[in-house]
């Protein structure tokens, strides 16, 4: 049974790991055929987005029945088959449960569409005249969240795509279908569940339109939402120690994710969140380039840090996954630095307070897709965005430049095996094209080369099980003074440890200055152990560290 708190887990999108089947879509099979590739890294939970049936409107994430496996993925045996040989290998599968919203096509919302009343209420229909919704808010993919249906004469809520349509938490019905799906899939030997966008279940107990800002500030965290998860854990028997949960927070607070994850509140075991990789963001606009502010990224993420560990909360720690750029391009240096921006970035994460994510390619510095043309674009989002961006009079070129540093499907290029056609991804056309660079950047390759980030990712992995102040110790930044520059200590008993990461391409002295206590008046540092560091000439004396270009170490006391 893996401890959450020294676990790593990896995630995996199907569609884009592994395809055994030359159809150009990655499947069940393909994951299985890479356990003991995953079990060399070290992680012990491999969470996969869905594949379930579904019409692939937003790439599994409108989901159509969830007992079955979406045909393109392949076959209940091949699910079972996986789970088996996963618990062989000692890592637990972890579903994804899209539970806030359900595809258009779902059996449930077709019942409503028909005029069938309970079923109507498993969502959230309005009556209302054509062109005049109940409230202005706006859908997370653009437009308005309500959809017209002429044959009703009634609107229905969808807080992201016109084909997912919102559920209705506050009907007992909806929450014990949702208890029934989750025990199906725990007497399958599913041993972890990450639920999406999970604080978003709770509507307004009034609708209004919001003359402030998009409507998300009705339904963020809303009003029975800690209700509402307190009774699917228990309901669906998720509070076992041998289960691991994770909800995906969209638009929270500290205050809630703290009651979120405190044991005593029997809820979740830790949460995501997205503050600090919304810091180049221009006004808080997706969709309007700036440069990073590393500033404002350290102060988010030493703020959630602290705090969470002040008040017993739990977080998810990570960088990537489906939905973001990758982070190398983003926060490091992908072309003269790969290797020590990708190793620098995983030392951050992997010495934090927290359960650490690895997203697919992350191990071996995949980059963003750098695609020039919308026909290359799957991404419900991006297309939508293409044709907003083309209507507020951008220019082509800004708006491929935005979508090359935007676009989710940055992240969802195939993942890139060897140096081979398609990068060993699939014998036929891909669903989405491979990434150029892969015949420099694979997973052969890392392999072979033990200076690799592969490698790197693997000690850090197994550093967090060795040594307890990592999963257990206090939490507390240091260099807060330093530009560029991100530090922190954890500390557990006499057990002290120190993280220190330059973000820059210039080299970085750093002079360690805490608390007396935390490290003696006169102490060297000179003399701690180094657990690891991305870098060879590793250059410290008495309090001080020299750290060139992007580079990270990590130091220990006992």
């Amino acid at each position: 049974m893996n401890n959450f708190r020294k676990s790593c887990v990896y995630q995996i999108y199907p569609k884009s790991f592994l395809d055994t089947t030359g159809d150009g879509t990655g499947d069940i099979n393909g994951i299985t055929k890479k356990l003991d590739y995953l079990k060399e890294l070290g992680v012990d939970y491999l969470w996969l987005t869905p594949f379930f049936l579904s019409p692939q409107n937003d790439n599994g994430y409108d989901i159509q029945d969830y007992y079955k496996i979406d045909p393109i993925y392949g076959t209940m045996e091949d699910l079972e088959r996986l789970i088996q040989e996963a618990d062989k290998r000692g890592m637990g599968l972890m579903f994804d449960m899209v539970f806030n919203h359900t595809s258009t096509y779902h059996q449930w919302f077709q019942k409503a569409l028909q005029g069938d009343k309970k079923y109507q209420d498993y969502y959230f229909f309005k009556k209302g005249n054509p062109g005049e919704p109940p409230t202005n808010w706006v859908s997370k993919f653009g437009g308005n969240v309500w959809e017209y249906v002429e044959d009703l004469g009634m609107y229905y809520l969808h807080l992201f795509d016109r084909t997912q349509a919102d559920l209705n938490w506050d009907n007992p019905e909806v929450r014990e279908e949702i208890s029934q799906i989750l025990h199906f899939w725990k007497n399958k030997g599913v041993r972890g569940f990450r639920f999406d966008v999970i604080n978003l279940i709770s509507k307004p107990l009034a609708w209004e339109d919001d003359e402030e800002g998009d409507g998300r500030r009705f339904y963020t965290d809303g009003p029975r939402v800690h209700e509402h998860l307190r009774e699917m854990v228990e309901n669906a028997g998720l509070d076992q120690e041998d289960i691991i949960t994770v909800g995906e927070m969209s638009s929270t607070t500290i205050e809630h994710c703290i009651r979120y994850t405190k044991p005593e509140e029997k809820q979740l075991k830790m949460c995501f969140h997205f503050h600090h990789l919304k810091v180049d963001y221009k006004d808080g606009d997706k969709w309007s380039l700036m440069d990073y502010d590393f500033k404002k990224l350290r102060k988010i993420l030493h703020t959630w840090q602290t705090a969470m560990a002040a008040e017993g909360g739990w977080e998810a720690v990570f960088w990537n996954n489906h939905d973001q750029p990758r982070a190398v391009s983003r926060f490091g240096d992908d072309v003269d630095y790969l290797k020590e921006s990708a190793k620098m970035l995983a030392t951050v994460i992997h010495g934090m307070r927290g359960t650490p994510y690895v997203y697919q390619g992350e191990e071996i510095g995949m980059t963003n897709a750098g695609f020039t043309d919308i026909s290359q674009y799957k991404d419900v989002e991006s297309i939508h965005y293409y044709d907003i961006l083309k209507e507020r009079g951008v220019e082509e070129a800004e708006i491929y430049n935005i979508l090359r540093q935007r676009s989710r499907d940055n992240s969802r290029t195939p993942m890139q095996w060897c140096g081979e056609t398609q990068a060993g991804f699939t014998s036929g056309t891909p669903w989405i094209g491979v990434n150029s660079n892969y015949n420099r950047i694979n997973a052969e390759a890392d392999l072979a080369d033990s200076d690799s980030i592969f490698y790197y990712y693997k000690n850090l992995i197994s550093l967090r099980k060795e040594y307890d102040v990592i999963s257990d110790g206090t939490y507390e930044p240091v260099f807060l003074k330093e530009e560029g520059v991100f530090g922190y200590m954890r500390q557990l008993g006499e057990k002290q440890l120190l993280v220190a990461a330059n973000f820059t391409g210039e080299k970085k002295t750093v002079k360690v200055d805490l608390p007396e206590g935390v490290i003696g008046r006169e102490e060297d540092i000179g003399q701690w152990d180094i657990l690891i560091a991305n870098y060879d000439d590793m250059r410290r004396a008495g309090r001080v560290i020299e750290l060139p270009a992007y580079g990270a170490v990590m130091l220990y006391k006992n």
